[in-house]
This record gives structure tokens, sequence and C-alpha cells, in this order.
């Protein structure tokens, strides 16, 4: 059997899956967490020197593994994906054993999981791998962001903290090799939810205690006499411990939700290039495949076949330069000066203008930002602006490549149907 070629056409089939069934609730179960897992996989497969059969095995069960929650509930969706695979792996007629086992595997990372061989193990730790990396916080909130969709319901930061501890002071990672990768890196994780948890907590009394307090004061002092307005209200407001060039909470609330809105639109806008970047890709291989090969003896196909191709084509350069990186550095080619920091020039935030900087620069330059209000905050605003720059330019091109593709296609089906017609007459 030709494995790398089944391969090539499962990922194919799964990622148009994806996008024929398409769900914008899926914020962390989408095809980019498929396709990390099935790249975790074949990194563990590969530490064990597994051989091509159960490498696709493996692979195989990672693109599948996750089709099921476009289709029913969280809870049974594993069942599901197993129903999807075994349907397709029949059609593509891979063997009835082999069909078994990837099954088996799909079905062992239902939690809590349980899986019983080797390939098995390797599939379960491929999917919870993210727990001892540095990106659990990031997915971990697009888990909980999923869930709220899902189940229409908000989940408090308290209950969602509460149920992730579970789910790490419970789970193991099966496989010697991603024990002695993952375990320290799920420990720090671990200890650092605890001590949120355990911090909001406290703020959470804190508040409470404050509330309390503020509800029992009575407009009366202790002889009985009437308490004065300013004796009331000094009691009521607690004092403000910070000092007056410390940044206030609305401020950095402000930026913190930009900053999370920005990088969601610039999430968004990757993976819109990606769809078209796959779709057209797609269709030229079908294109290619059946199309071209045949314009011999069919040459009234020609110009709608150029005219498909030339469509893919021009989306497909547009989408990758909408997500092609760019270092721009800002005239300052990678370097801020101590004299720049000191006239609050340079964005030390952007890697593109410190990079080439010297630490102990670097450091001075912070510690500086630091002291300075104003410093701070205008470096802050010059980055979201500096951002919202390039989320402007990738869009652009990214309507550019839609309205291409939108066109193009249908221009491409009315040469096709005009060369029919008139071919027949």
């Amino acid at each position: 059997m030709h494995y790398d070629e089944k391969l090539k056409q499962i990922s194919d089939y799964v990622s148009l899956f994806f996008i024929q069934h398409h769900d914008p609730r899926l914020f962390y179960h989408n095809i980019e967490h498929t396709r990390d897992m099935a790249d975790k996989a074949a990194q563990i497969a590969a530490h064990y020197g597994l051989d091509e059969h159960d490498r696709f095995v493996i692979a195989a069960s990672a693109w599948f593994h996750d089709v099921g929650y476009l289709l029913v509930e969280p809870q049974v969706h594993e069942l599901k994906s197993a129903e999807v695979a075994e349907a397709w792996l029949k059609q593509a007629g891979i063997r009835e054993e082999d069909i078994l086992t990837i099954t088996q595997c799909i079905l062992s990372t239902k939690m809590p999981q349980r899986p019983g061989t080797q390939l098995e193990k390797i599939i379960c730790d491929a999917d919870l791998y993210h727990l001892g990396k540095e990106d659990f916080w990031e997915r971990s909130k697009l888990l909980r962001k999923e869930m709220e969709a899902l189940t229409k319901k908000d989940i408090s930061g308290a209950d969602w903290r509460i149920n992730t501890i579970a789910l790490m002071e419970s789970h193991h990672y099966h496989t010697d090799y991603c024990v002695e990768l993952l375990n320290a890196c799920k420990a720090r994780n671990l200890e650092e939810l605890k001590k949120r948890h355990e911090q909001k907590a406290q703020e959470k009394a804190q508040e409470q205690i404050a509330k309390t307090e503020s509800a029992t004061v009575v407009p009366f002092n202790m002889e009985g006499g009437p308490r004065s307005e300013q004796a009331v209200q000094k009691v009521k407001k607690p004092k403000n411990k910070k000092g007056k060039n410390q940044p206030e909470r609305g401020v950095e609330t402000m930026f913190r939700i930009t900053a999370a809105n920005q990088q969601r639109l610039s999430n968004q806008a990757d993976n819109k290039a990606h769809i078209m970047i796959s779709v057209n890709s797609i269709i030229i291989s079908v294109a290619l495949a059946l199309i071209v090969r045949k314009l011999d003896e069919n040459r009234n196909l020609t110009i709608p076949t150029l005219i498909l191709l030339v469509m893919n084509t021009i989306t497909i350069i547009y989408s990758v330069l909408a997500t092609r990186p760019k270092v721009p550095t800002g005239g300052v080619s990678g370097m801020v000066t101590r004299e720049e920091i000191d006239n609050q020039k340079g964005n030390l935030l952007f890697f593109g203008d410190f990079f080439k900087m010297d630490f102990e620069d670097y450091k001075y330059g912070m510690a500086k930002m630091m002291e300075n209000r104003d410093y701070l905050y205008g470096t802050m605003v010059r980055d979201v602006y500096l951002h919202g720059k390039v989320l402007a330019k990738k869009f652009r091109l990214l309507q550019i490549s839609y309205t291409i593709f939108m066109y193009g296609l249908a221009l491409s089906i009315v040469a096709y149907a005009i060369s029919i017609i008139y071919t027949n007459i």
C-alpha cells in the first residue's frame, strides 16, 4: 500500500470536511488542532521508530479523531469520528484489521483516557500534548470559549479553573517520551493554575468583606450622635494604595482587550487565508489530474480550464501574501539606542525594534519605560496602532483573494457551460 498517498488523501478529505461542515463555535477543536495533533503524534511515533504501517495508523487516527465535533454533541463525538473514519477507510480500500485499529485509537481518546496498546497511548498523549507546553494558557482560553458557545452558558473563571485542575491532577502521560518531555512543564502549569485560583479566591473574599463593611456603615457615632458625611465616605471608600502615576485598571483593561481582539482578528485572517489556499490547491490538483491530461481529446475545454487554473493561482498568491511573515523595523534596523530611549523613541514592546539590542540596553529601556507612565502608554498605543495597520493590510489582501475566487469561479463555470453547449451544437 502507498501509505504516503493514502495519508495525503486523508488529510485533504478531513480538511475539506472541516470546511464543508464549518462550525464557528469550535474555537479549539478545529482543523488547526487536528493538524497540530497529527504533527505531535508523528513526532512521538518517530521517537519510537515505528514502521511505515504503524505510522500510517497513528496519522489516520489523528486526522479523523475530532471530525465528530462537526456532526454531534461533544459527549459522543469520538464514536461519530470513528464512524466517519470507518466509512471513508472502507471506501478507500483499507484492510479491515487496520480500520479496526484506527477506530480503536480514536475511541481511546475519550475521557478518562484508558489506552491499551502502544498506538493508543501515542494518540492519547498527542491529544493532550498541550497540557505540558507553554501555550497551555492560550489553548485553555480557547477551550473555555468553545464550551461556552456550545452549551450557551457562561462558565465562571473559578469553575473553569477547578475543572481544569481536576483534569490535570487526574491525567498522566502514557508514553515514556511524553513523561520525560512534558511532565515538568505540566507540573509548572498546574502549580501556576492553583496559585491563580487561590489568588482569585482571596480577592473575591476581600471584595465580599469590603462590601459587607460598606453595607454595615451607619450614620451615627459612638455617642449616638450623627456621623459626619466625611466620616461615612471615609469608611465606605477604601484607600487607593496605588500612586497617581500607576496605570489605572480601566486603561489596563482597555489595552488588554484591544490586544486580545487584534490577536483574534489576526488568527481569523490566517484561518481564512488557509481556507483559500487549501480549497484552491485541491481544485488545482483535481483539474490537473482529471482535466488537463484529457485536453487533447477535449480541446473545447482549454480556455475554461486556463481560466480556472489562473484564478486558483492568483487567489493562492494573494492568500499567501496575506500570511507571509514580515519583520518591520520602523527604520531602526532592530536597534534602539539609549539616546532614543531617553527621548522616549522606539518600540521596546515589538521584537522588530529591539532584536539586535544588547540585553543590558534593553533592560535599561524597559526600566525607563516602567518608570514613565507617558512613555509606557505611548509605546503601547504605538504598538496597537502598528498592529492595526498590519491587520488592515491582511484583510485587504484577503478581500482581493476572496473576490478573485468568487468571480473567477463563476466565470470558469460559465465558460465550461458555454464550451459544452457550443460543442454539442
